[in-house]
């Protein structure tokens, strides 16, 4: 959750000291490294309970949190595919950035409920308050980068 908290700081130059460049190719290296926690998060709970992760990764899960957790996930996953392969893409960058935007709004509600539902070793008052910050964070940075604002025709 920290991570996703430091990354719309990042991308949306709210953190004093780090300039726009800097902010984004720090946003880029921990978005790859927050793809990685969440694959060994998976391996983790692969190792306690292969059967919980089948099920949570097919949907089957007889728990909540699960659904939220994989879908989660997934946008974890899509998003860095589509982040790795920007170059190659044909898509103007408006269009990439709305995509990636929009990944970015799965993962954190995905994140932010998953994480809600769990009991887990977090305190729930912090708990409560560290997804409020993802949350507020995620909003300012898409409102700052004006993400989803229509674009002018040109003549």
């Amino acid at each position: 959750m920290a991570l996703l908290l430091i990354q719309p700081l990042l991308v949306g130059g709210f953190l004093p000291g780090v300039p726009a460049q800097r902010g984004r190719r720090i946003h880029s290296i921990l978005g790859g490294l927050l793809a990685l926690t969440v694959a060994a998060h998976v391996a983790g709970l692969w190792i306690t309970s292969p059967p919980d992760v089948i099920d949570a990764l097919l949907f089957a899960s007889p728990t909540p949190f699960s659904f939220w957790g994989a879908i989660a996930m997934w946008a974890v996953f899509g998003t860095a595919l589509l982040a790795a392969l920007r170059r190659r893409l044909p898509l103007r960058a408006h269009t990439w950035r709305r995509g990636h935007a929009a990944f970015a709004g799965v993962i954190v509600l995905g994140s932010v409920v998953h994480a809600l539902l769990i009991e887990g070793t977090m305190e729930p008052v912090s708990r409560v308050g560290l997804c409020a910050l993802v949350i507020a964070a995620t909003i300012m940075a898409i409102v700052r980068l004006r993400v989803f604002a229509k674009r002018k025709k040109s003549p």
